[in-house]
């Protein structure tokens, strides 16, 4: 990157700096991991010469750490695509019913708000109905850190909830669905065709906090793509231009991951194994009553700690579906076939 003229021609230079930031990703994390490896050998080569319960304390602390880490580097290598890597843009829209519905999709971008608070990314809210009694209507969560998307790829799909409604007087039970879509946002290196005469814009006011500014004038921004149907919005900001600029990159997320949809359908169509597809896409099930339990009907992973959960303790469904996923890479099937809810 010092050799005269790499800058010369700035969108390559650009992609090869992200390209060599990811590398770099993973050689210091093997690196850091080999340091830890030789401290714990080191720290056991002492206890070996004296007992110390001091040195006893901290190898035990130093193995933990290692392990930790040893186990985030191999699921990070299950992640082949070069979406993986990228960040993420995450929608969620209720299912009919309501109010019940709206407050469950409104629960679920909690749950995933405080999961990558967890993992110390950066989520930023880029459109957001409210529901008319509670909850939300929809809701685009643009999410940001290393492996974000390989991560949430796992959480694409209906999402069901099982409780006791807070809404009905009666105190029955109540089932609610959502639906949670994952797109990579795409990077320099990635590109879409989009042209000009296939998109349309729309202007109008921001609903929501914001301000006067953001209510009195039409800074949000709707655009539709002619010929695929897809929309999008945003009201992030108070400049149109700004949110015009954030809608493309949700435009091109939403067309990125549709190529790549038809491509799996494709792959899907050739292979010859037919699933119980009875469920349709509904991955997993949060039960409130009578008893808690999350479970994932495609790795088949029951938890009876719901709050924990909602809580955006995700991590162990998560890596269940990585390595899954990885099984069904290696024998040539798919991720979750079979498993029924």
């Amino acid at each position: 990157m010092a050799a005269p003229g790499f800058w010369d021609k700035p969108d390559i230079a650009r992609r090869t700096v992200e390209e060599v930031k990811k590398l770099k990703r993973w050689t210091d994390a093997y690196l850091d991991l080999r340091r830890g490896i030789d401290h714990v050998l080191e720290l056991a080569e002492l206890l070996e010469q004296e007992s110390d319960a001091g040195i006893e304390r901290e190898l035990e602390a130093e193995a933990a750490a290692l392990s930790t880490g040893l186990e985030q580097l191999s699921l990070e290598t299950l992640m082949q695509h070069h979406e993986d890597h990228l960040d993420a843009l995450m929608t969620i829209h209720p299912g009919a019913g309501g109010t019940e519905s709206q407050d469950w999709a409104e629960m679920l971008m909690r749950m995933y708000r405080r999961w990558a608070e967890r993992r110390g990314y950066e989520v930023n809210v880029l459109d957001l109905l409210p529901g008319e009694e509670a909850g939300i209507k929809s809701v685009s969560l643009e999410i940001k850190g290393p492996h974000a998307c390989g991560f949430l790829k796992s959480e694409k799909g209906v999402h069901r909830l099982v409780r006791i409604s807070p809404f009905d007087s009666q105190a029955r039970r109540h089932t609610s669905f959502a639906s949670v879509f994952v797109y990579p946002l795409v990077d320099d290196t990635i590109e879409i065709d989009l042209r000009d005469e296939d998109i349309r814009m729309d202007a109008f006011r921001a609903s929501g906090a914001g301000g006067q500014h953001v209510n009195k004038t039409s800074s949000a921004v709707r655009l539709t793509h002619i010929p695929s149907g897809i929309v999008v919005s945003c009201q992030q900001e108070r400049s149109q231009h700004k949110n015009k600029a954030t809608a493309m990159k949700m435009l091109k997320a939403a067309l990125y991951q549709r190529a790549l949809d038809e491509q799996e359908k494709k792959r899907q169509e050739l292979n010859a194994t037919k699933t119980d597809n009875s469920w349709g896409n509904q991955i997993r099930s949060y039960v409130f009553q009578p008893y808690t339990m999350v479970n994932d009907h495609r790795t088949e992973l029951k938890i009876g700690d719901v709050h924990r959960v909602m809580d955006g303790d995700l991590d162990p469904f998560i890596e269940a579906f990585l390595k899954q996923s990885a099984v069904a890479r290696r024998s040539g099937g798919r991720a979750g076939a079979g498993s029924k809810a």
